[in-house]
């Protein structure tokens, strides 16, 4: 009996060790030393996903994970995805995180004001995008920043973006304010796309927006100067001053050679700048000119504008820019 007795205490201790065992195999530490990245494919099983965790070193064993999981995991299905497994992650909560779909999210920057070339570069620039897609058309994309997948596709994001400026659009249009110079949504894009360009000062966005708009109205060139560099750059950086033989230059975009809009829109205008054409400051004025701070004078009348172009030249030359 002594020897019975015996006996069973020491499967008692096998069982409790062996329990043990298992219980730190799935919810202890796993082997990964630093966080790892983990691509589980798109109709992936428990068992394939399992074969790519061992791969990667998050886990020890592909068909212990897959034991455990059964015995002690939900039941709920994997997403596909890439996952950012942390350190030394057990295989419960790396379980938990493909079953919660917390897939890494990687992000296309579009600042406001941004051309479509540099839109394509950015896009094709991105890591874990997939395919090509050509120069998205200038205006349609709303700057923003967008949220993707490895995997996804280029095009895909590019629908999203445009899809984004749609609804937007459609949405500010609706609320415009009435008397305002544009009378389509074309229209408003455009002009938007001139204010984005002519002012990083966000207080000034209406006024700068109503001095156009007071411009069209008055059958005056807009005489922008960022509608004279687009058709040279695309809308990159010039990188020198405009020549005089460039502000002749009939081309459909120049503002300074043709009254009205150009015939497209010269950037991706941001919401800001789409809201300041739709609803305009109240003002008269039809001229501004840079303060020497960042912002701008603005006048009514030409005789205004005139004097304070004067004092623009004077704060110039004793920078030493003239």
């Amino acid at each position: 009996m002594r020897k019975v007795g015996c006996f069973g205490l020491v499967l008692g201790l096998v069982a409790v060790v062996a329990l043990f065992l298992v219980v730190q195999g799935w919810g202890g530490a796993g082997p990964a030393p630093r966080a790892l990245s983990v691509q589980v494919p798109q109709g992936s099983s428990l068992a394939a996903a399992a074969v790519e965790l061992e791969k990667a070193g998050a886990i020890r064993s592909a068909t212990r994970f897959r034991l455990y999981a059964r015995v002690f995991g939900s039941g709920d299905p994997i997403k596909a995805g890439e996952y950012q497994i942390p350190a030394h992650a057990s295989p419960s909560d790396i379980l938990k995180l493909m079953q919660g779909g917390k897939v890494v999210q990687r992000l296309v920057v579009v600042p406001e004001g941004y051309p479509s070339v540099l839109v394509h570069g950015a896009l094709m620039k991105a890591e874990g995008l997939t395919g090509t897609v050509p120069v998205p058309a200038e205006g349609s994309i709303l700057p923003d920043s967008y949220a993707f997948e490895r995997g996804d596709t280029r095009a895909a994001v590019v629908a999203q973006m445009q899809a984004a400026m749609k609804a937007y659009l459609a949405k500010a249009w609706a609320a415009r304010k009435p008397g305002i110079a544009v009378t389509t949504p074309e229209q408003a894009i455009i002009l938007a796309s001139i204010v984005e360009k002519e002012t990083g000062k966000p207080s000034e966005r209406r006024t700068v927006a109503a001095v156009y708009g007071n411009r069209l109205r008055n059958g005056m060139p807009l005489q922008a100067d960022p509608t004279v560099i687009y058709p040279i750059t695309k809308g990159r950086p010039l990188g020198r001053r405009i020549l005089r033989s460039e502000l002749h230059a009939k081309n459909g975009y120049n503002t300074y050679a043709e009254a009205g809009l150009p015939i497209g829109p010269i950037a991706n205008p941001g919401r800001a700048s789409i809201d300041a054409v739709l609803d305009p400051a109240q003002t008269q004025a039809l001229y501004f000119v840079a303060d020497g701070t960042g912002g701008h004078v603005f006048a009514n009348t030409l005789a205004e504008h005139n004097a304070n172009v004067k004092k623009w030249y004077a704060i110039r030359k004793a920078r030493g820019e003239m």
